[in-house]
């Protein structure tokens, strides 16, 4: 019975806690072939270049990883002399303000900017993850329990 409760609450906050609707390396994948460039590009210090094209050198980071995407795609640019370039994935309305905050640090240093959204999902206000919607899945599961323990 214990194990059971274990596996129920374990599959619960994996589904509740899903970060990304898909990983890095799917929009990378399908950025860079539409490009036509090469993704993870070893370079000699061991780093990886996410998408590497005739032009740029690009970093591929989810909206709140913005601020690393830039020392990485300045990095790549500057190993490879070729321009620096970041996609940044938007999954979600709320990822807009990570794109308003690299957008005038993209400019300044010359970094070009893209956005990428997930295929076949339009970006909504309200998303599954919001603070309501995980409680009111915790209280859910909570009198589930109750009920279930209430029957011992």
């Amino acid at each position: 019975m214990v194990l059971r409760i274990v596996l129920i609450l374990f599959l619960l906050s994996s589904f509740v806690f899903a970060k990304h609707l898909y990983p890095e390396k799917y929009y990378q994948d399908i950025w860079c072939k539409e490009q036509k460039g090469q993704t993870e590009v070893k370079l000699i210090d061991d780093t990886r270049i996410d998408c590497l094209t005739k032009t740029h050198a690009i970093e591929f980071d989810f909206a709140s990883k913005w601020a690393e995407a830039i020392g990485q795609s300045l990095h790549y640019s500057n190993m490879t002399k070729r321009n620096a370039g970041i996609v940044l994935i938007i999954e979600k309305s709320d990822d807009y303000k990570y794109f308003n905050k690299i957008k005038p640090l993209c400019e300044k240093h010359q970094i070009t900017l893209w956005e990428m959204k997930p295929p076949n999902k339009p970006i909504k206000t309200q998303e599954f993850y919001n603070l309501e919607k995980i409680i009111e899945l915790i209280i859910g599961f909570i009198k589930a329990l109750i009920k279930l323990f209430s029957n011992f």
